[in-house]
């Protein structure tokens, strides 16, 4: 959101439409980045390196970000015009401390999941409507994962 760390400009915006498609579905999931301070992904936890520089992690490479999202602070907090309360779900990603998070479904290191298939499967949803912002990352890892969970999206340019 503007004036947090990572906003996309005019991203409020899209809060009137979250609004209105989530009154149009029974079945919501709301997704909540959600890092402990000194996450791995924040460059403030790799001395010499600046947001957007990328580290080798076990797993794969990392992109470092700005601090953001941090657990219990207004920048993990839904905004404050979202009404959306019968959502039944918050998945909460990025807690791990060493591992990052962009998709819903699973995390980073393409086999640590969220639940979020199995919260589906249990209830018969085989259909799921994405509404974010960070296309590049998020949308895309959150796209792509239930079908392709080892398959990585294309980095945009």
């Amino acid at each position: 959101m503007p004036g947090r760390a990572l906003a996309v400009a005019r991203g409020d915006e899209v809060i009137t439409l979250a609004n209105a498609l989530g009154q149009r579905f029974a079945n919501v999931v709301l997704t909540q980045a959600w890092h402990p301070p000194g996450h791995r992904s924040f460059a403030s936890t790799h001395p010499g390196r600046k947001p957007f520089d990328t580290v080798r992690m076990p797993y794969d490479e990392l992109i470092l970000w700005p601090d953001h999202c941090i657990q219990g602070t207004i920048g993990a907090a839904f905004h404050g015009r979202l009404t959306i309360h019968h959502a039944q779900l918050v998945v909460r990603k990025g807690w791990r401390p060493d591992v990052d998070s962009y998709s819903t479904f699973v995390e980073a290191d393409g086999k640590s999941t969220t639940g979020l298939a199995g919260y589906l499967r249990e209830r018969g949803i085989d259909t799921v409507y994405l509404c974010e912002l960070a296309t590049d990352f998020c949308v895309a890892w959150s796209s792509l994962a239930p079908r392709h969970q080892e398959r990585r999206p294309p980095r945009s340019s």
